[in-house]
């Protein structure tokens, strides 16, 4: 609404967020999603039926017609001098989300119905933009949206943990003479789940159109019910052909950067009031990621900052040695309080990294030298994870091992089945080239751009384990 339509007869309609009343004249805000802002309704009892006017309770949905004027209230602008109303749907006093003060834990009971409120309503346009964010980013730098399969029968990140997908009767299963269940009745012939991640399928994807993202949902069967994970999740996975680390570590960064800078220009209103309501560091945080250059740490560099600490009397509950995979609480020890910016880490072991990423050169006693020349004193490989204040990791990349010799004896030492990756292995034979990409978690950007600080709330309807509802 423009100040110039001042004095104009005009429609709205939403749900009302409260509803005030006085012998004089009754106060309705009403919302219809699309802003945190409320609009004032002011009506005089005397011009409505009263008892119609008593009906109208928070979350009823109404429409109303009337004058737009200047308010003299202080904290908006303007205000509608009610004329008509028009019920569409009353809320009664059982309406879940209709008091004050209720924990996110209560609110979760009720997915279908938090949205309309305040905090969600926020969080629900910021993750709309933080997607318009992404596509955007790639269509201006010359990716293509490649769209990787959500049922496979291979499992990217060699963990397991994937959903199956089948057609079969589950209460009378064909089994061979070992025990295990046969698949040529099966809808695909053979077992199949939902993705893990759409990395390898983006892969061949970069080594035909040059640069390619994905941007979809992923499925993780992990019995983690902690505030960082979800069983459905959306991930974001751009790969690029003839790309080094260095390169990629910019992209990360610049990425990132853009998404950050994004919600500052185009969600104002709700970070504003997110700031207010659930983190009031919010605005500051997501400014000081513009202003600092990353920080560019090798594992083994930021295993030595640890150790150092540990010996300061820092306590960590768990280990820190070279060759541990870095806890949560390791990585927000380094961006927190050490750094006090983003990091992004490189060269990983080999023990715990993925089979496809490249290996940096190895020296002479089993070691390796990674990026910058940092010796590490076992195999590394060319990873490059960018940790956030208050989230830990936020993105996983690496650059991929585009020697096929090489690729397999690393499959070889790890004993793995590629029965169901052979033409992964072709991308390695037919015109291999140096490649690298990474995988944002969506939801995770989005708790580190609202504030949220559990998962399951940036989410319509979450997924995790024993609970599937909505």
């Amino acid at each position: 609404m423009k100040d110039t339509e001042y004095g104009k007869e005009i429609c709205v309609k939403g749900w009302v967020r409260t509803h005030r009343s006085s012998k004089a004249v009754d106060f309705i805000a009403l919302n219809d999603g699309s802003t945190i802002k409320n609009v004032q309704i002011v009506v005089d009892p005397a011009t409505v039926d009263a008892e119609m006017l008593k009906q109208i309770t928070t979350g009823a949905c109404i429409g109303v017609e009337g004058i737009l004027v200047e308010s003299p209230a202080q904290g908006q602008a303007s205000e509608i001098q009610c004329k008509n109303i028009v019920i569409y749907g009353l809320c009664g006093s059982d309406y879940p989300m209709q008091k004050k003060g209720q924990s996110f834990e209560y609110m979760r009971q009720y997915a279908h119905l938090r949205l309309r409120t305040n905090t969600f309503g926020a969080v629900m346009r910021i993750r709309h933009n933080m997607a318009m964010a992404i596509h955007t980013y790639f269509h201006e730098h010359g990716f293509y949206y490649f769209h990787s399969p959500l049922i496979t029968a291979s499992d990217c990140e060699g963990a397991g943990n994937m959903f199956q997908v089948t057609t079969k009767n589950l209460y009378d299963l064909k089994k061979d003479e070992n025990g295990k269940i046969i698949y040529d009745d099966d809808f695909f012939g053979e077992q199949t789940s939902l993705t893990v991640s759409g990395q390898l399928e983006g892969e061949l994807g970069a080594t035909a159109l040059g640069a390619i993202y994905t941007f979809g949902p992923t499925f993780r069967a992990e019995n983690s019910n902690t505030p960082r994970h979800l069983a459905e999740f959306w991930m974001v996975e751009p790969e690029v052909a003839f790309l080094d680390q260095e390169e990629l570590m910019s992209l990360e960064e610049d990425f990132i950067k853009y998404c950050v800078r994004w919600a500052l220009d185009n969600c104002k209103d709700d970070l504003e009031f997110l700031n207010k309501m659930i983190d009031k560091t919010l605005i500051a945080r997501l400014e000081g990621v513009l202003k600092e250059t990353f920080v560019r740490l090798s594992y083994t560099e930021g295993i030595r900052i640890l150790q150092e600490a540990i010996k300061g009397g820092r306590k960590f509950e768990f280990p820190c040695e070279w060759g541990d995979d870095l806890a949560s609480e390791h990585e927000r020890y380094l961006v927190e309080e050490y750094f006090k910016k983003p990091v992004i880490m490189t060269d990983y072991p080999s023990s715990f990294k993925s089979f496809y990423m490249k290996q940096n050169e190895p020296t002479d006693n089993g070691g390796s030298i990674g990026y910058r020349g940092v010796v590490a004193p076992g195999p590394t490989m060319q990873g490059t994870d960018v940790l956030f204040p208050q989230i830990g990791e936020i993105i996983g990349g690496s650059v991929r091992e585009e020697s096929y010799d090489k690729l397999m004896a690393e499959i070889e030492r790890r004993q793995m089945d590629m029965t169901h990756l052979w033409w992964y292995l072709d991308t390695r034979k037919y015109g291999s080239c140096p490649h690298g990409g990474f995988g944002l978690g969506f939801e995770r950007l989005i708790l580190f751009v609202t504030g949220m600080q559990n998962i399951r709330d940036v989410i319509p309807f979450p997924r995790t384990p024993k609970n599937a509802e909505f």
